[in-house]
């Protein structure tokens, strides 16, 4: 395994003390691969690479080198995309040769070979949230959904007349996206009826699109943010509402044009305060997810960047090329000697974006000795959850240690400090669920 180590890459000219700026550095360049890098994702202890020259890749978070099982093999054609599930216990990964493959994670064994109704090639896989089903999307504009414990097939349909090239699962894992080479994106129940249609959401057509992990209530409607990407060189923020009488709509809220050439990839943080892009002009951007507000372009890969993908846990993405490199950035608000400016002028709402995310990062390093996914844990209690409820500032916590919170004088979120807009708390119940499959492996 080869891999070039990079520290402190991209600096900022200094700002006013307290004006914090989220610095991006790249930790190191991974270079196996022997064909164009397709894809990428990252679970709490592994990243995950896939290629043309047929085979995925599982490299340790801890020292960035190759598992021991690592590569896998089983695909007979090049591999188009990876997932984790949000347990970490599987890898899913799709390719040409019309199967999705399910492997093991500590092992690295194929536990189910999944293929695709008239074999048609695989383009894009994801899990649910709580790792029961798994999406196939194909090139003849068709749409399966396994079952993982079992590995049968619960339904397939044609849900585009152009290939599927993008799905993902909301964080509520009641519904799920779907995008295509048509340019629309459709919003789908689990038995595959249609909930909300944007028939032009990319001129040419969508190639990517990403959930917010967090979600927001507002009285009776809940609220996700949704990112994707298209041939239009857009990069898209939308808001989709579930009322509670209403139905579902989706509002466009930013349309981000900072990319030159077709937009290949996206991806929230697990905050939910930045989002990361990859474009056919070589860069990756970094936005302030909040208010749009570009923050980076990284200009390391030598291609097009295919895919991108953050950590679940941890303040460090992966971006993935056609120049069969995947490079591995960290997030944070560096102290080093600055070099190149990101901008002049910072608004207040990207110092508090830093703030918190140094908070989130301080509290992760003191749980890193502990084998637990990080997101399984309690912000206040620092347990593992029981009943995680996902409060109004969008963050979960173990119920009885926000209720407790809540019904202080102080009502702030425990994370920004900000005030809450209500006291609603929503189960999780695809958390829960993520929860207890881990306790049973572990």
């Amino acid at each position: 395994m080869y891999f070039q180590g990079l520290n402190n890459c991209f600096h900022v000219n200094p700002l006013p003390s307290d004006v914090l700026i989220i610095m991006a550095s790249l930790l190191c360049t991974l270079q196996d691969h022997r064909d164009d890098v397709n894809c990428c994702a990252l679970s709490d202890r592994f990243l995950a690479s896939c290629s043309g020259d047929k085979t995925v890749r599982v490299y340790s978070l801890e020292d960035f080198r190759e598992v021991q099982f690592s590569p896998l093999r089983a695909h007979a054609c090049g591999v188009h995309c990876c997932s984790f599930s949000s347990c970490g216990r599987y890898l899913a990964s799709c390719s040409t040769d019309a199967l999705t493959f399910v492997w093991s994670t500590s092992t690295g064994a194929a536990v189910a070979a999944l293929e695709h109704p008239a074999r048609a090639p695989v383009r894009v896989c994801a899990f649910s949230p709580d790792a029961r089903f798994l999406l196939s999307g194909a090139s003849d504009g068709t749409l399966a959904v396994w079952d993982v414990t079992s590995k049968t097939l619960q339904r397939c349909a044609k849900v585009s007349e152009g290939s599927v090239l993008a799905c993902c699962f909301s964080p509520c894992g009641q519904m799920f996206i779907t995008g295509s080479s048509q340019g629309e994106l459709h919003l789908w129940t689990l038995s595959l009826n249609t909930l909300h249609t944007e028939r032009e959401a990319h001129h040419l057509g969508v190639t990517c699109c990403h959930f917010c992990p967090q979600m927001s209530i507002d009285g009776q409607t809940v609220k996700f943010r949704l990112a994707s990407g298209g041939q239009d060189n857009r990069l898209k923020i939308w808001i989709v509402s579930q009322h509670a009488t209403a139905g579902y709509e989706m509002m466009l809220l930013y349309t981000l044009s900072a990319q030159s050439a077709p937009v290949l990839c996206c991806a929230f943080s697990f905050d939910g305060q930045l989002l990361i892009s990859g474009s056919v002009d070589k860069t990756v951007t970094v936005y302030d997810a909040n208010n749009g507000e570009l923050l980076h372009t990284l200009t390391q890969h030598e291609r097009y960047v295919t895919a991108c993908a953050f950590s679940p846990c941890a303040l460090m993405f992966a971006s993935a090329s056609m120049d069969k490199t995947v490079n591995i950035w960290r997030i944070g608000d560096g102290n080093a000697e600055p070099s190149e400016p990101l901008k002049t002028t910072v608004q207040e709402s990207v110092g508090l974006c830093s703030r918190v995310l140094r908070k989130i990062k301080d509290l992760r390093s003191s749980l890193m000795d502990s084998d637990v996914p990080k997101h399984f844990l309690c912000p206040i209690t620092r347990e593992l959850m029981k009943d995680p409820v996902i409060a109004a500032d969008g963050f979960c916590y173990e119920r009885e240690a926000i209720e407790s919170w809540i019904n202080t004088p102080n009502h702030s979120s425990p994370w920004t400090k900000l005030p809450l807009k209500n006291t609603i708390l929503t189960s999780n119940r695809s958390l829960k669920t993520a929860i207890q499959c881990w306790k049973s492996s572990h």
